[in-house]
C-alpha cells in the first residue's frame, strides 16, 4: 500500500499516514516490508485483514502472498467465465457479409 509516511514508533508498532491524512497504528508483525516495485512514492506490504480493521485509505489492487518467514510467494489469479445461456438461432448468416451472387 502506498503511504504518505510510515515509520516505526516502537519495537512492536508502526504509524502509517495515508495521502488523505488518515492515520493508523499497524502491528509490526503485520508489516512484511517495503514494496520496491512502486517508484512514485513509498509503498509497503501490510496484511489485508489488519487494513480492513483500521480507518486507513488503501487499495486492494495489488496482492501478494507471504510465507511464515516473510518471503514473498508466487501469486496466481484464476478467473472463471460462465457464458450466458443463449437460445439457438435458425439462421446465423450475416447479411452484410454474405457474398452477392451478381458480383464476381
Amino acid at each position: 500500500m502506498r503511504l504518505d509516511s510510515f515509520y516505526q514508533i516502537s519495537e512492536k508498532a508502526y504509524k502509517a499516514v495515508a495521502f488523505d491524512g488518515s492515520t493508523a497504528i499497524i502491528p509490526a508483525s503485520q508489516v512484511f516490508g517495503q514494496d520496491w516495485d512502486v517508484q512514485k512514492s513509498n509503498a509497503y506490504w501490510i496484511s489485508a485483514w489488519i487494513l480492513e480493521k483500521k480507518d486507513l485509505q488503501y487499495s486492494s489492487k495489488k496482492v501478494a502472498w507471504f510465507d511464515e518467514s516473510g518471503k514473498m510467494l508466487p501469486t496466481y489469479r484464476v478467473d472463471r467465465h460462465t457464458p450466458d445461456e443463449k437460445e439457438p438461432v435458425q439462421n446465423n448468416e450475416i447479411t452484410e457479409l454474405k457474398k452477392d451472387e451478381n458480383t464476381i
